[in-house]
């Protein structure tokens, strides 16, 4: 089975290629993305076993999920009856700002929501290794006015607005994404946490200005985890909508728009009531953590960002910031090698920093510490994503990045050429210094659960603010919002 799905890779890979030496485009650009060794390396024999063990299919739809305070990525995978399964968890090297939303361009916040990676989205040339747009700003962050462009996962273990990886780690995620267009995946999504949506994290955060925020996303995590199915992603009233669906009456499928009145819409009942129990589990566990008097989390002090342990104690004078090593021996003593290479440059956190089982709270207004001051980069042009042609070629390129049914003009196509940052936000300063040195079965037995814009959040709950949430292997189904 290894073989035959490596070889399948490196048929799809020069296929693809040769595809693209056909377009009637640059002959010298053209030739540089197809014979890219970085953006075509296969995906490993270890992973592609890794895939068979758990029933996976090697060009089947992927999802990422990412937490900041654990500073971990979890790549999922959909297995053969439908469902994801947890693939393979990355530590994450780098990630800059406080926990909490991106809100406007040059804050140095790494942002946190649901956004959906397209083909065009994937940059094989970039600055930093390999890399793709996260998709920031979606249509809930446009409608709230919050600003940002070029915010990325990328190699090269520096940050400042990202998320960074080394580039060993990003090799792989990136042949992961590749192989899931390769099977069909029209996107993947893209899932940004401040921490793990557990009832002790938000009873250590309670006081944070952002809570009414992560309640809202918390939702579309909830109903992941109860169905391991994509949550289906809809914006209305400037607020996040999952798994929204017409009413059984209804003729048409709800239209939504992020700044406009949500539509009349409904949620499957079985989707509905498991993810209303996991809430009431939740609720009852955070109550009873407040309660015995759950210390509240510290106010960040000027701490930027994090990472994790094991690449905190890889690097000289290296501390996890704002990142949780959790419970534990002390992450500096554990043996544990980092994976991938670290760069000579790299800085991490800088500020106070309390015991790892007390991780700090991310002020919204708190400065970021600096990042040591390096030569700029060279501006060069933008290049266009090797899977951006390919995108144009089979009608995939003109995908939106979030699944949202708006009927107003869709968003420019995001930007996939960090060297074309602005100095002031991006890791071009760093990039220098280191060339110097299927659709949900949620049918119930009762009537769908209706929702309505006029109902309102329940503010005094734990998981309140959120609305309903995707299908997985639908594209019909997950990026309706797009026709």
């Amino acid at each position: 089975m290894i073989g035959r799905s490596l070889v399948r890779a490196l048929m799809m890979s020069a296929a693809l290629s040769a595809a693209v030496l056909l377009a009637g485009c640059n002959t010298d650009e053209l030739s540089s993305l197809a014979t890219n060794a970085k953006a075509n390396q296969p995906v490993s024999p270890k992973l592609v076993a890794a895939m068979d063990a758990k029933n996976m299919d090697l060009q089947s739809p992927i999802l990422i999920r990412l937490f900041k305070q654990e500073a971990e990525l979890e790549v999922w995978k959909q297995d053969r009856t439908g469902r994801f399964g947890l693939l393979k968890t990355y530590p994450i090297c780098r990630w800059s700002g406080d926990l909490g939303p991106k809100v406007r361009e040059g804050d140095r916040q790494a942002p946190e929501g649901f956004y959906a990676i397209t083909p065009a989205q994937m940059n094989p040339t970039s600055a930093y290794y390999l890399s793709f747009n996260t998709g920031y700003p979606n249509a809930y962050d446009r409608a709230l006015g919050h600003t940002g462009s070029e915010l990325m996962v990328h190699g090269d273990c520096s940050s400042r607005g990202c998320y960074a990886m080394t580039d060993e780690q990003i090799a792989e995620i990136y042949t992961l994404g590749r192989e899931s267009f390769f099977g069909g995946q029209k996107a993947f999504q893209f899932q940004a946490y401040p921490f793990r949506m557990t009832p002790a994290n938000f009873a250590r955060h309670r006081n944070s200005p952002h809570m009414a925020f992560w309640k809202m996303i918390k939702e579309g995590n909830d109903d992941f985890e109860v169905t391991r199915q994509e949550p289906k992603v809809d914006f209305c009233e400037k607020k996040y909508v999952f798994d929204a669906m017409k009413a059984p009456d209804a003729k048409r499928d709800p239209v939504f728009e992020a700044s406009a009145k949500c539509p009349a819409y409904v949620i499957p009942d079985e989707v509905a009531q498991a993810v209303r129990e996991k809430q009431e589990a939740d609720q009852a566990e955070f109550d009873k953590l407040v309660a015995k008097g759950t210390p509240v989390a510290r106010l960040n002090t000027g701490i930027d960002g994090g990472m994790n342990r094991i690449f905190a104690a890889s690097v000289p004078n290296g501390n996890t910031g704002l990142s949780d090593a959790g419970s534990g021996p002390s992450p500096f003593t554990r043996p544990e090698r980092a994976p991938g290479t670290i760069p000579a440059t790299v800085n991490p956190p800088h500020g106070p920093v309390t015991s790892p089982e007390q991780p700090l709270l991310a002020s919204s207004n708190a400065s970021s510490a600096q990042v040591a001051a390096v030569a700029p980069a060279a501006q060069g042009g933008e290049s266009e994503g090797f899977f951006s042609r390919f995108a144009h070629k089979v009608g995939l390129g003109s995908a939106s990045t979030e699944t949202t049914a708006a009927v107003a003009p869709p968003p420019a196509k995001p930007k996939v050429a960090e060297a074309r940052h602005r100095p002031a936000k991006t890791e071009a300063k760093q990039a220098s210094a280191k060339s110097a040195s299927q659709p949900k079965t949620t049918e119930a037995a009762a009537a769908p659960t209706p929702a309505t814009a006029s109902a309102a959040p329940q503010t005094s709950s734990l998981v309140a603010g959120a609305q309903p949430v995707m299908s997985t292997n639908s594209f019909d189904n997950r990026f309706s919002g797009t026709k």
